[in-house]
């Protein structure tokens, strides 16, 4: 009996350290062994560790992305106007050492210096930007100057802000439809100017292209005219030619004789009264 005893105890005790020296590190975190409140070591790597028992002792850090939500807040533009900014940060813990040395590995600490660096910054940039810049800024701009202002001062926490994003970045509600209104006056007064510039660009080309067209039809016109007195002058040349051979002159007398007879026969009446002298007569009765 006393040797089972001994035999559980020793299992037991056994058992017991290594329950306090294993330490086991999951994938989104950091494990800080600790002794005397001093860090001994610092694992990284997702896995079984072990430690001292009853000697050292453990702290998880996150090893993930984190989101922090900054509070509503008045800013004040380069022109004087006031906005209300709503932001939301993400960061994660780049250097653990520099995180437990500077902030105590506290997320709370990290979370503090944070939400005074971000909102002097976003305080920076609007400050220096117009009401209206800010507005048409919030594609991604801002967001963007907002980080570059922040720059690398995160870096002595061993933290890094990865993303700083507007939830909200609107005029206060007592001027936001004046706002409105103004903003919209005014893209519509530069939309009539380019409509204005337009018409008259439009007008220009209207005119020159009509110009156009009228010199081209009376090169047209002209060279028309111009063939028409050519064709006219080469039938003209070819009927005197053909008046002037005897041998053809008869012929052409015959055949205007009896075009003149067609045009005669324009309506259901077919009856033709010539004069006894007319040459239609002589071709008809062969005089």
């Amino acid at each position: 009996m006393k040797k089972t005893i001994t035999w559980l105890s020793a299992i037991l005790l056994v058992g017991i350290l290594l329950a306090n020296s294993l330490v086991i590190t999951m994938e989104n975190q950091f494990t800080v062994i600790k002794q005397f409140g001093r860090v001994v070591k610092i694992v990284e790597t997702a896995g079984p560790s072990f430690k001292i028992p009853f000697v050292q002792q453990t702290q998880k850090m996150p090893k993930l992305t984190l989101l922090y939500d900054l509070a509503v807040s008045d800013v004040i533009t380069k022109d004087k106007k006031t906005m209300v900014a709503d932001c939301f940060v993400l960061w994660r813990i780049e250097d653990a050492t520099k995180f437990i040395t500077s902030l105590n590995a506290s997320v709370e600490s990290a979370e503090g210096r944070i939400n005074t660096l971000v909102y002097n910054s976003l305080k920076n940039v609007i400050s220096s930007l117009n009401q209206e810049d800010v507005i048409s800024g919030r594609d991604g701009e801002l967001a963007a100057a907002i980080l570059r202002n922040i720059g690398n001062s995160t870096e002595e926490y061993g933290i890094v802000i990865t993303a700083v994003e507007t939830k909200m970045l609107d005029l206060p509600d007592d001027n936001k439809e004046a706002v409105y209104e103004r903003m919209i006056s005014e893209r519509n007064n530069i939309a009539a100017s380019y409509v204005a510039e337009g018409e008259s660009e439009a007008k220009k080309i209207r005119n020159q292209t009509d110009a156009d067209i009228e010199i081209t039809l009376s090169k047209a016109n002209a060279e028309a005219q111009q063939l028409i007195a050519e064709g006219e002058a080469e039938y003209m040349r070819i009927l005197s030619e053909a008046y002037n051979d005897p041998s053809k002159a008869d012929f052409y007398e015959f055949v205007r004789s009896l075009d003149a007879a067609k045009a005669s026969f324009k309506e259901d009446d077919n009856v033709l009264v010539l004069d006894k002298d007319s040459p239609l007569v002589k071709i008809f009765y062969g005089r």
